[in-house]
């Protein structure tokens, strides 16, 4: 991954309590693909009644950054995969442009199902309750416990408080970095859903801009650790 910005630029640190995918009880598995296997049969909450199937976490198993977002859309629902919908391209068009490699990223959900509301023919998003959350917190914490990565990327709301709880806000804490118990910090930022909800052209803009701007500090984050890991060798 390359950086945009000087690597050496100290990024703000902060400390929270942690939410259910990393402090409550969650799945145990030997290995990613076990866990996988484990999900697909999920009944610990009722959205798996209405959604076509569900849709696990992918990316490599050696991925030093995972991303984290809310829950499938109609798109993922119907493919299978994560972050293939709208939401998805305009992720990896901004990652592109901060330099990251979505290739090199594993990306999940907070909630493994898609929720939604039947209008006609549509099917809209409906945000996960905290039933839900909690519910779907047993595969992430197993993901996180698996990957043991460098940094997790807290996508949205559902995905914050998935990971650091309540006391964590995207509005708050947006871009910042806040160090966790599990050992790797979660940076905070939207759910690139959010920019295609924006109408105005200048906001959109401008959101869009500030969201590569956090997602530079990926890579900015990246290089510092591999530099601290060098340094210890």
């Amino acid at each position: 991954m390359g950086a945009r910005n000087n690597p050496r630029q100290q990024m703000p640190r902060e400390t929270a309590s942690t939410g259910p995918a990393l402090s409550g009880e969650h799945a145990e598995a030997r290995s990613i693909a076990a866990l996988r296997r484990q999900a697909e049969g999920c009944e610990r909450c009722d959205l798996y009644k209405n959604a076509t199937q569900l849709v696990f976490g992918e990316g490599p198993i050696d991925a030093r950054v995972v991303f984290v977002g809310e829950q499938p859309g109609d798109r993922e629902d119907l493919a299978g995969h994560p972050f293939v919908g709208p939401a998805g391209r305009v992720l990896d068009e901004c990652l592109h442009e901060a330099g990251v490699d979505r290739s090199s990223c594993y990306l999940t959900n907070a909630v493994k199902h898609f929720k939604f509301e039947q209008r006609g023919k549509r099917r809209l998003h409906s945000r996960p309750n905290a039933g839900e959350i909690q519910s779907c917190a047993w595969w992430l914490g197993a993901e996180l416990e698996q990957l043991r990565p460098d940094l997790v990327v807290a996508l949205g709301a559902t995905a914050v408080m998935t990971l650091l709880g309540r006391s964590v806000a995207v509005t708050k804490n947006r871009g910042d970095l806040i160090d966790t118990p599990a050992g790797y910090p979660v940076l905070v930022t939207i759910h690139p859903s959010y920019l295609l909800r924006i109408r105005d052209g200048s906001d959109a803009a401008a959101q869009r801009a500030r969201f590569v701007e956090d997602l530079t500090k990926v890579a900015v984050y990246e290089a510092e650790h591999e530099r601290r890991k060098q340094r210890r060798l």
